[in-house]
């Protein structure tokens, strides 16, 4: 014995929202991100400076990130290789020793410029320093120009001011370009109660507040930073950049991190 069977009105519909479900799922959390990383993660396995390879599996990562149609700005420290206040606690001028540092994250940028446009990817290197013919000076409308452009745009120079940190100047700049979030890639999975590298037992926290995070004094961002994007609504998300595929898993709404909101 055969049977036909036809799908009616109803049932077409329920199959196409399921469809409809499923895609969504499937679309990124977040579609433009301000990418925050330290200087000290350049430096792998080195003692200061630039590792190679670890600067190639950087680009890969940001790439894959890319690839899934992303707009990403960067923001990346200098720790590698100079810090206005360790030159400060040495005796140097607090300002002279900061724009020191500042040029320490061009040097950073333009790293991480060249690694990716090895990977034919188009950049567009700003700053809070205009350094000709290097970096363009940092405004908000070259950012977003160039952001919808489909470039990665790296914003070098911390705030072009002294005193204030490159977490301060990712937290302006994300507020800047509206990005949906800072994505703050670490060498640990997120945030905890506790070093995890120094206690075992650490508990980390999936979601925090930013009220829970400053009352715990949890170390996330400075406190300049932290407050900025607290009083603007901009989430924060700590997470392993270290860990192979985990920026691409974040962009597509997959839960590593910490969401600080």
């Amino acid at each position: 014995m055969h049977f036909k069977y036809s799908l009616s009105t109803n049932s077409i519909k329920i199959l196409l929202l399921m469809a409809i479900i499923i895609i969504e799922k499937r679309i990124m959390k977040f579609n433009r991100i301000l990418l925050k990383l330290s200087g000290e993660a350049l430096m792998g396995n080195l003692q200061y400076g630039i590792d190679p390879e670890r600067l190639a599996n950087y680009s890969s990562e940001i790439k894959l990130a890319y690839d899934q149609g992303t707009q990403i700005a960067i923001v990346i420290g200098g720790g590698n290789i100079y810090r206005g206040l360790s030159g400060a606690s040495q005796g140097m001028d607090r300002v002279q020793g900061d724009y020191m540092g500042m040029l320490a994250t061009v040097i950073n940028s333009m790293a991480i410029q060249g690694a990716i446009e090895k990977l034919g990817i188009g950049t567009k290197l700003l700053g809070g320093l205009e350094i000709d013919p290097i970096a363009e000076r940092m405004s908000r409308k070259k950012a977003n120009e160039y952001l919808n452009e489909g470039k990665i745009v790296i914003i070098s120079g911390g705030t072009g001011n002294p005193f204030f940190t490159t977490d301060t100047a990712s937290a302006l700049r994300a507020i800047e370009i509206e990005a949906d979030v800072i994505l703050k890639g670490t060498r640990v999975d997120g945030v905890y109660d506790m070093d995890p590298e120094k206690y075992p037992e650490a508990v980390k926290y999936p979601t925090i507040s930013f009220k829970n995070a400053y009352e715990k004094k949890l170390a996330i961002m400075d406190l300049t930073a932290f407050t900025l994007c607290e009083e603007n609504n901009m989430p924060i998300y700590v997470f392993n950049m270290n860990k192979k595929g985990e920026l691409l898993n974040v962009v597509n709404g997959i839960d590593v991190g910490t969401l600080v909101e």
